[in-house]
């Protein structure tokens, strides 16, 4: 194990170093920039009609005689001073090894937009994204795990078959239908207004005892929390269900039933603990899918400051630092945690050997 974990760590950089320069070099073929972000304000265009790329806009990128979009009638001299504050004055190459050289210090520049550095926007929106993955794969292993034991024993029964259906629907509704269908119903989009719309605390939040603050937090979580959980439990709650299944049926079972226990000592005695390896195993995966594939679109549902709407922010106003500062960190953190998710396999179970891959 200790060679796989030495190998993993060695590929970390590598990888690092390919997703950034498949996303730089994507970056730099899209149309649109900062610089024609910063012409679209100047020249007192719409600049979000301007980043979606509408027909009209094309047709008048297009007769624009500067190499930039949009910036017929701009004074040179202001076209330069917009490529010198964005570093495009320099071949697009010396900017990628400037940029790497950079990251391999964790010094992600500053924002063009928001005057603070990279780093700390990331800092600053962190706990909101980790907090929503955090508690969404919780709620999701408290929820799965007893009811993926209830089908096991249930297997075939009215109980097992609806279940599964209920199952089956909630991991078939995309997570952003569910979250705009609870903002309509239960945050005053139509009918009630029980949570709030936006943000994970109140405007008075620093004013609150400490139990308020507490009751505020999760009053304004519930609902981004909620509609990652039903997206999220439908594949752990089956892996619960045929991981005992499979151990059920082991002749170590039957000895044990042989033996005069309850169907309860036999169940959480001997069962759980090897069935509930792989599952417990599997919690880094977990985090990982809550915090890449669902916190991302939530944070923008719900306006959460968020590393993922921060990102998405980033997109729309062409802020490359930002796109690349939080890119690299998701990655990174996407490495780290898929590394521990191996090593807590093989630990859990040691007749899995990486070193033999």
């Amino acid at each position: 194990m200790r060679n796989y974990i030495i190998k993993r760590l060695l590929l970390i950089p590598l990888t690092l170093l390919g997703i950034l320069c498949v996303n730089f070099v994507i970056v730099q073929l899209a149309p649109g920039g900062p610089v024609e972000h910063t012409l679209a304000k100047y020249r007192g265009m719409n600049v979000d009609a301007k980043s979606g790329f509408s027909s009209t806009a094309a047709m008048n990128m297009e007769t624009a005689a500067s190499k930039y979009q949009g910036a017929q009638g701009v004074p040179e001299e202001l076209v330069k001073e917009l490529e010198k504050q964005f570093g495009f004055d320099k071949p697009a190459h010396i900017r990628f090894l400037k940029m790497l050289g950079d990251y391999a210090r964790f010094d992600f520049g500053r924002s063009y937009y928001k005057d603070k550095s990279v780093g700390s926007l990331i800092l600053e929106r962190m706990p909101v994204s980790v907090s929503l993955g955090l508690w969404s794969t919780l709620i999701i292993y408290l929820i799965a795990i007893p009811l993926g034991i209830k089908k096991a024993v249930r297997d075939g029964s009215s109980f097992d078959v609806w279940s599964s259906f209920a199952v089956i629907l909630g991991s078939a509704i995309p997570v952003f239908l569910f979250a705009v269908f609870l903002i309509v119903f239960f945050a005053g989009g139509t009918y009630f207004q029980w949570f709030p719309l936006r943000g994970l605390t109140s405007d008075n939040w620093s004013s609150l005892p400490w139990y308020g603050k507490i009751a505020d937090y999760f009053w304004h979580i519930t609902l981004p929390v909620f509609s990652m959980v039903i997206g999220g439990f439908a594949s752990l709650t089956m892996l619960t269900k045929n991981s005992f299944l499979d151990e059920i049926g082991k002749p170590y079972v039957l000895t044990a039933r042989a033996k005069g226990l309850s169907e309860n000592q036999v169940l959480y005695g001997h069962v759980f603990r090897n069935a509930m390896l792989i599952v417990i195993a599997g919690f880094p995966a977990m985090l990982i899918k809550m915090l890449f594939t669902g916190a991302l679109l939530i944070e923008v549902i719900f306006s959460l400051n968020g590393i993922g709407l921060l990102g998405y922010e980033a997109i729309m106003t062409r802020d490359y630092p930002v796109i690349f500062g939080t890119l690299y960190i998701f990655a990174l953190l996407g490495l780290v945690l898929k590394l521990l998710s191996d090593i807590t396999y093989s630990l859990v179970d040691p007749r899995i050997n990486f070193d033999r891959n």
